[in-house]
């Protein structure tokens, strides 16, 4: 087959492209990047940084402005529980340091021209609203 894997999907592209607006926005905050794509058997958590002493889950939505619903409204609880259990598995991981630990979530909504969009929700969900 000609061609195989040389093109990638175009969601999967628009989704990196979020990313790296995101990284660049929470690097703005001065916030401290700690992995990007932490997998794990729980989930995936797209970010996790420091914020101070917080360590901070945070999970990127990005649309294109095409589409008429907002970045979060693609966060559903089934997706919230993996993001939860996969950041418990990080902090785990990590030796349970102590700290606070968070849920962010950062919205872009990418237009013809680069980003139209971009909006951090801190603490945008917790174990108290997903279980």
């Amino acid at each position: 087959m000609k061609g195989f894997g040389k093109k990638r999907a175009a969601h999967l592209k628009l989704g990196d492209y979020g990313e790296k607006k995101a990284r660049q926005l929470l690097l703005g905050k001065s916030y401290a990047l700690l992995a990007g794509n932490y997998n794990c058997y729980a989930g995936e958590v797209d970010l996790v940084a420091r914020d101070g002493a917080v360590l901070v889950f945070i999970e990127v939505k990005t649309r294109s402005n095409t589409t008429r619903s907002r970045p979060a409204s693609g966060l559903r609880l089934k997706q919230q529980q993996r993001i939860y259990r996969a950041g418990m598995h990080y902090w785990n991981e990590i030796g349970r340091v102590e700290a606070v630990i968070r849920f962010d979530l950062v919205e872009v909504v990418v237009g013809r021209y680069g980003v139209k969009e971009l909006r951090h929700w801190r603490n945008h969900f917790s174990r108290k609203t997903i279980f």
